[in-house]
């Protein structure tokens, strides 16, 4: 299904949707207050990413507000620099989302996202579909189930979105969804579209493959790691990115 864009203004913010997947989107969806009143707000988390999980007439979804991290927090918190709508972090992660929907890539299906501007800084969120019955590949990680056949089906996918000239920003094992039938790339803000190139390519990969170590894969011997779980990931994303 085409995306449709449509944007709605009014004193709570800026509000771009995909008219395709809800037809209507006010300034409520992107508070988590307004969920738990009507009992439709299943479960939130703060931290770095803001998250809530919500029922929406559009279907389970993820609600992320935009923070900061790093020093800059300190300063900024939610905040970032104004420099047009069109360069907000919102509609720029919203609409390189309906891209890699339209190459037919996984990634999660974008509902609409918000900013509200004051003066010289904005504030952001975005609504995503929730991915259903998925853990990350930290999690696949922790229990065991990261072995080598999984390590070339995630080659697999990160090829096909470099192949793509698709770039993350942050490709790490937290931000790999896993399900039975299915592995996709989540979080794509300050990711974008470029042009193929093996420098960039490269670069994304061993951002993957310092998170895997962080988390422990190497614990047991980096040896052994590069054999069981490494060579097979960079066999698989080897193949697919040339074929």
């Amino acid at each position: 299904m085409a995306m449709q864009e449509r944007i709605r203004e009014d004193d709570a913010g800026v509000i771009l949707f995909d008219a395709a997947v809800s037809p209507q989107v006010d300034a409520d969806w992107f508070e988590p207050e307004a969920w738990r009143a009507r009992g439709a707000l299943r479960q939130q988390s703060g931290g770095r990413g803001g998250v809530a999980i919500i029922d929406t007439p559009a279907g389970e979804c993820v609600l992320r507000h935009y923070r900061r991290g790093g020093l800059v927090a300190r300063l900024m918190g939610d905040r970032y620099l104004w420099k047009g709508a069109d360069f907000t972090r919102c509609f720029r992660e919203f609409r390189l989302l309906g891209a890699i929907a339209a190459l037919g890539l996984p990634g999660p299906q974008v509902v609409a996202c918000r900013y509200r501007r004051t003066g010289l800084f904005y504030t952001a969120d975005l609504i995503t579909r929730r991915i259903a019955d998925a853990r990350t590949l930290a999690q696949c990680l922790a229990d065991g189930s990261l072995d080598g056949e999984l390590a070339e089906r995630v080659g697999a996918l990160v090829a096909r979105f470099h192949r793509a000239g698709i770039w993350h920003a942050d490709l790490n094992a937290h931000n790999v969804l896993v399900t039975a039938e299915q592995i996709y790339l989540i979080d794509f803000d300050r990711g974008r579209q470029r042009p193929p190139a093996q420098a960039w390519q490269q670069a994304n990969l061993l951002r993957l493959r310092r998170s895997l170590v962080k988390l422990g894969a190497a614990a047991q011997g980096e040896g052994r790691f590069e054999e069981q779980l490494w060579k097979p990931l960079v066999y698989r994303y080897e193949r697919t990115l040339r074929a």
